[in-house]
Parts: C-alpha cells; structure tokens; sequence
C-alpha cells in the first residue's frame, strides 16, 4: 500500500441522499451511492408496496428478519447475517415486511446503475448469512459482501466494481485496507468506536458516517476495551448526471417524467403492477 491513506470527514447522518426527505443533509449523492439505511422496524410496520426504477438495493440483516414479495412472484425471507442484492432495473413493486415479533434492524444501501443497464430486467442475488464469506488475521474478522479482503472473495456480481466489507475489530487490533484511489468510499460504525485515517484523530463511535477522501486505503484502529465492527463501502464513481424522484433513479428529468408515466399506466416494466398486491398489503388492515 502505498502511503497516501484516504481521510476521513465525519457525517452523524445515517442518510447519504435523500433530498427532500426528512429536513435537510450534508450530502445529495456520493458517486455511486444514493442511501444508506440503517432501519430498525416492528410488525406492524414496515415497508408495503412500492416502486423502484434505475438502481440496486442491497439489503444486509444485523437482526430479525424480512420477508420479501415482488409482482415477479418472487418470495423469500432474509435473516440475521444474510444479504439480498437486488437490481431493479427498469423496473419493479416489492413488498419488505418484518418476518417475526420484536425489532427487525439492518442496513439497506441504494447503489446508481449507469445510463445503459438502468432500463435492464431486475434480478436478485441472495446469500444466507453461512455462506458469506469470511477471513480473520491478526485481531480482524471480516465478512465479504461483495468485492475481497484478507484473501476472501465474494460470488457477488456487481454491475458497478463494488466493496462492501463487514470489519470486526478486537481491542488492540490495527487495520491497512487497500481501496481503489479512484473510489468513493464511506465507513459506517455498526458497535464500539475506533480511530479512522490517523492515529491522533478523536475515536468515532456507533451510527456515525465516515466520508473517506482522496487516498488508496482505510487505516483503522481498535483502542477501547471492546470489539469495534463497522462497514466499510466502496465504489466506482458512474460520472453520470442523476435525478431522482422518491424510488426511481434516472439521469434526465424527461426519463423520470416517463417513469412516473410507466408505472401509473402499469406500462413498460411496471405491466403486472396492476392486478398485483402482495401478500403482506393485503393482509394489512386498514
């Protein structure tokens, strides 16, 4: 590794972009990335039938579960450690529901697609939490969820190059992770606190953001008396205008204008959003 080590700035926002959402935020979109969730939820709420165009959502559970419906009759529940990659694509209507009583909580991150796959068909890559794979040295323990650490690749395909590292730290345990300097990268802490980018910086702690800047690598440290476990994400920026208009992504205001017309005429990849509802909506009472 070379010795230029991206710094960080700190955002205490959970919310990388959500315009109009919620009052104000430090940031619109950091190329690629549009959202970044960390949700906590109970039955009966959650998150009923909706839309998404143009981008991928990449749902990774810390606890409970969430069941998952689309108007492809596509249907499953993700757990505790598991990770669903979807890609929306031109277009789909899901339904994201809490699957047990109690606090369901995880991380969803919204990732742009380019102008030319942002009108493809949607698919899904799920991986049980067993399957993730791991690699641990020297004090750190590491689950790829996509992109490679400490030896471990992940079988996830990424439209856009990708990391998404899920770090835990031990107390006294030193990280050098290798990121692409051409990257836009973030870190997020999940639990405990830890010292990013120099060693003299102030400790950061639980549910705060990180915006790494200009470097080739993340250099953390674990100097508290617990494990310190946060996400670090990555990516190639796209370079690509974006408008955004609540669940659709697209580069024009034209191409939006088009979506919201697709989807209220059930049109042009939203044609089975018509007779369709799910299972968790219908069940719903009003």
């Amino acid at each position: 590794m070379e010795n230029v080590v991206k710094e960080p700035r700190l955002v205490t926002r959970k919310f990388l972009a959500w315009p109009q959402h919620e009052g104000l935020f430090e940031l619109k979109y950091f190329d690629p990335f549009l959202v970044l969730d960390e949700f906590s939820v109970s039955a009966p709420a959650g998150f009923p039938d909706h839309p998404h165009r143009g981008f991928e959502t990449v749902t990774y559970m810390l606890q409970g579960g969430m069941t998952h419906e689309d108007f492809e009759d596509h249907k499953g529940t993700i757990g505790a450690g598991d990770l669903q990659w979807m890609t929306a694509g031109r277009g789909i209507v899901h339904s994201e529901m809490p699957a047990a009583q109690g606090t369901q909580k995880g991380l969803q991150l919204w990732i742009n697609l380019p102008s030319k796959h942002k009108m493809i068909d949607p698919r899904y890559q799920e991986i049980a939490s067993k399957d993730i794979p791991e690699a641990a040295k020297e004090g750190i323990k590491v689950r790829v969820i996509a992109g490679e650490a400490l030896g471990a690749k992940s079988p996830i395909y990424t439209i856009t190059p990708i990391m998404y590292l899920d770090f835990t730290l031990k107390p006294g345990a030193h990280l050098e992770q290798p990121i692409p300097i051409s990257w836009n990268a973030f870190v997020y802490v999940l639990e405990g606190e830890g010292i990013f980018g120099n060693s003299k910086s102030l400790s950061v702690t639980a549910h705060n953001l990180l915006l790494l800047g200009f470097g080739d690598g993340l250099v953390a440290w674990n100097k508290s008396s617990k494990p310190l476990r946060f996400v670090l994400v990555g990516g190639e920026p796209l370079g690509e205008p974006v408008v955004q208009s609540g669940p659709f992504v697209m580069n024009t205001q034209e191409e939006i204008d088009q979506t919201i017309e697709d989807y209220e005429n059930c049109t042009n990849g939203f044609e089975k959003a018509r007779h369709w509802r799910s299972e968790a909506t219908l069940g719903l009472d009003y």
